[in-house]
C-alpha cells in the first residue's frame, strides 16, 4: 500500500496525469530485484519471496504514481513473483509429487538473478575502463561529508531505486495533513523548482537532498522537488552521489555555471 497516495490521492493523480519523466539509466526488473535483495540483506539463493514480492509491487505502484516509464517487463516480473509465491503457498499435488518431485519454485529466478549479476558486474568493470577520464572535471569539494565519500574509485553514484528510497523516506516524515482550500496561485510549479535548484547550485558546490525541502515539508513540495530532480538528471544538468551505501544523497552540477544558466532560462512550465 502506498502511504503517499493514501494521504493525498488528488495531488498525486494530478501529477500523474500532467507530467511524465523518462530516464535513460533504467536497468529493468532484475536490477530492481537485486536492489531489494541487497537492501534486505538476504541471501540471493534463499529469497524471502513473500516480502520481496510485496516490496516489488510497492515500487511498481509508486513508479506508476510518479509517471516513471514502467515497461512491460516490470509487469511480467511482477506476475512471475506472484506465480512463485502462489506455488510456495499452495499445498503440493499428491499425484504430481508421486510422479516427479517438484523443485524449489524460486530456482529459475535465482539462476537468472545470479547470471544477471555476473553480467552487470562485468559490464561495470568494462564500462569504467572505456569511460576513464571522459567528462571528468576537477572542482572543489568543500563539504567534508561529501569529501569522505571520495575513494580511489570516486563517490558512490546513486541509482534510480535509491533515489526512490530517499523520496519514500521523506514522504514518511511528513505529518498528517489537514485538507484545506488552496488558491490557484499557490500551486507549486515543476519548472520553477528546477530553476530554484539550479540557482542554488550556482552559489554552492554541493547540495544535500534533505536541504531542498527542510523549510517546507509538505507532500506537494516533496513530490514537485522529486520530479524536478528527475528531470535535471534526464537533462544531465546534475550528478547524484552518496557518502556511503544508504548514506545521505548529494547533488553537484554536471555542467559549467554558464551552461546551467542557459538551461535555466530554457526551462518552460509543463503543459
Amino acid at each position: 500500500m502506498n502511504p503517499a497516495r493514501e494521504e493525498n490521492p488528488t495531488l498525486l493523480d494530478g501529477f500523474r496525469d500532467g507530467y511524465s519523466v523518462h530516464l535513460d539509466k533504467f536497468d529493468g526488473p532484475l536490477d530492481l530485484l537485486l536492489h531489494l535483495i541487497r537492501k534486505n540483506e538476504v541471501d540471493i539463493c534463499d529469497i524471502p519471496i513473500a516480502d520481496i514480492t510485496r516490496q516489488y509491487l510497492d515500487y511498481i505502484k509508486l513508479m506508476k504514481v510518479l509517471n516513471l516509464d514502467v515497461a512491460g517487463d516490470f509487469l511480467l516480473m511482477a506476475s512471475t513473483l506472484l506465480h512463485i509465491k502462489s506455488r510456495m503457498l499452495l499445498p503440493p499435488d499428491d499425484e504430481e509429487e508421486s510422479e516427479e518431485e517438484e523443485g524449489d519454485p524460486r530456482a529459475e529466478l535465482v539462476r537468472r538473478l545470479l547470471e544477471y549479476q555476473q553480467y552487470k558486474e562485468a559490464g561495470m568493470v568494462i564500462g569504467a575502463r572505456a569511460l576513464l577520464g571522459r567528462e571528468v572535471f576537477t572542482r572543489a569539494c568543500p563539504d567534508p561529508a561529501l569529501s569522505t565519500a571520495r575513494t580511489e574509485e570516486g563517490p558512490l553514484e546513486v541509482s534510480l531505486f535509491e533515489l526512490v528510497d530517499a523520496f519514500r523516506a521523506l514522504l514518511a516524515r511528513i505529518p498528517k495533513e489537514s485538507f484545506h482550500d488552496v488558491a490557484p496561485g499557490d500551486s507549486l510549479n515543476i519548472a520553477d523548482c528546477i530553476n530554484e535548484i539550479l540557482s542554488l547550485l550556482q552559489d554552492r558546490d554541493t547540495l544535500q537532498f534533505d536541504e531542498l525541502i527542510k523549510d517546507e515539508l509538505t507532500s506537494e513540495r516533496v513530490i514537485v522537488t522529486f520530479l524536478a530532480l528527475l528531470e535535471l538528471c534526464r537533462l544531465k544538468l546534475i550528478r547524484i552521489f552518496q557518502n556511503g551505501e544508504y548514506g545521505a544523497i548529494w547533488f553537484v552540477p554536471a555542467v559549467a555555471p554558464e551552461q546551467a544558466g542557459s538551461a535555466e532560462e530554457a526551462v518552460q512550465s509543463p503543459a
